[in-house]
């Protein structure tokens, strides 16, 4: 497109610039330059037996592609996780760099990295981007929350072979806007007839790029609907839909939420038949002391369903954790909310998985979901990675059992769901 420009203005006999225009990305706390390096964590921070990964954050800028390029080839382990924070930038240094975690086969995350050695400062001053740019992997968390990848990042994104999108994060597109300046007094049709030819240019690579990464097409139509000024967030039916991310319950890690009173959150989405509509849920466990725990379930009613159901935790197949009866409905929200022995904790932490049951009431009101799940019923497992380093960090603040305990409120302070989904500023093209 650069080249195009340029012929175009040359033809004019005028001199001129192509140029994108900027958006306050430093504002929205993104380096105006595509950073790439390796980042490791505390154990299983980007999932189970995961502590390393590939951080690519900032604005994509034109000399993005060979950088990245040249950083990946020499990482010796192909496939590491590369985690994506950016509010976009460079189409066409997106598409080439889609096209090269393609060839890597490459897993590809939204999330953002926090180097511990930039806390002094902020993640994007010179200080913190020449620790990046060294040599070597930087100690660093990791978090998916409010974490987003918009605009020419989405096509970037769609470059990997596995890609996630938590609950908790953002992918979001627009449409494109060419920006150019001309010296001179050129023919206003002229510049009209040429800005509609690259549009209908650029909306022909953006249709063969998507439909080369196994995109739906129905995304590239809903990009042109799209203004540049505007934004939208694609939900997750349309990520299913489009063949973003396809997994049928996707769900974040437990972490821990740094509220006024602290507790580790789970966020997950349920898919509902073909994939038109997710459910959202919540899990928080709090700590009342160190023996007892308060544990919270909220998810979205399902206004389809027959009848209110039962839901119950397990940890293994013997051994109940929570809930076990119906819960309280607040508008659009169903909540279980359970106390649970420090016994119970320890079981959810000694499993990978802990499994959900769920059974709709007989006619005669009664349910037939007791101690144990059995055959027939619904069910479906939430992992417990993270879940263990969270509570260790709840005990270190949490009331000694001699203090007398402290209920938590029966309701969380929110009912519903707390998912940000909507990004901090408005991106580049």
């Amino acid at each position: 497109m650069f080249s195009r420009l340029l012929l175009f203005v040359a033809l004019l006999l005028i001199p001129g610039l192509l140029r994108a225009e900027e958006a306050p990305v430093e504002k929205a706390g993104f380096a105006k330059r595509l950073t790439i390096y390796l980042a490791k964590g505390p154990a299983n921070a980007c999932g189970a037996g995961c502590d390393r990964w590939i951080a690519i954050e900032g604005e994509i800028d034109r000399d993005a592609a060979a950088r990245i390029r040249s950083f990946l080839l020499a990482v010796k382990e192909p496939q590491l996780p590369i985690y994506l924070h950016s509010p976009g930038g460079n189409v066409e240094q997106s598409y080439a760099i889609a096209r090269f975690l393609r060839a890597r086969k490459a897993i590809a995350r939204v999330g953002r990295t926090s180097v511990g050695a930039c806390s002094a400062g902020t993640q994007i001053d010179a200080a913190c981007q020449k620790i990046k740019a060294g040599k070597g992997e930087v100690e660093a968390e990791l978090t998916t929350r409010n974490a987003m990848c918009v605009s020419a990042c989405a096509y970037l994104f769609v470059g990997a072979t596995n890609r996630e999108v938590a609950p908790d994060s953002v992918l979001a597109v627009h449409n494109s806007r060419l920006m150019f300046v001309v010296h001179g007094h050129p023919p206003p049709q002229v510049v009209a007839d040429f800005r509609r030819r690259e549009m209908v240019s650029a909306d022909r690579d953006r249709n063969l790029f998507l439909a080369a990464m196994g995109i739906s097409h129905e995304l590239s139509e809903l990009i042109r609907t799209v203004k540049f000024e505007n934004l939208h967030v694609l939900t997750r039916p349309e990520l299913y839909r489009f063949g973003i991310d396809t997994r049928p319950l996707p769900e974040t890690l437990w972490a821990v939420e740094k509220e006024t009173r602290p507790y580790v959150r789970k966020i997950a989405q349920q898919k509902k038949g073909d994939g038109s509509s997710f459910r959202m849920m919540e899990w928080r466990l709090f700590c009342e002391n160190k023996d007892r725990g308060r544990l919270m379930f909220v998810r979205e009613f399902d206004e389809g369903a027959a009848g209110k159901s039962t839901v119950v935790m397990m940890a293994g197949a013997t051994r109940t954790v929570a809930f076990g009866r119906l819960p309280a409905r607040f508008g659009k929200y169903e909540v279980w909310s359970d106390p649970v022995t420090s016994d119970i904790v320890k079981a959810m932490l000694a499993v990978p998985h802990l499994q959900i049951g769920e059974s709709t009431p007989s006619s005669d009101g009664k349910s037939d979901l007791k101690s144990d799940l059995k055959p027939g019923f619904t069910t479906f497992d939430v992992d417990t990675t993270g879940l263990e380093q969270g509570w260790s960090q709840l005990l270190a603040s949490c009331p000694a059992t001699s203090a007398g305990p402290k209920p938590a409120s029966p309701l969380p302070a929110a009912v519903s769901p707390s998912v940000n989904a909507v990004p901090a500023a408005s991106p580049s093209p």
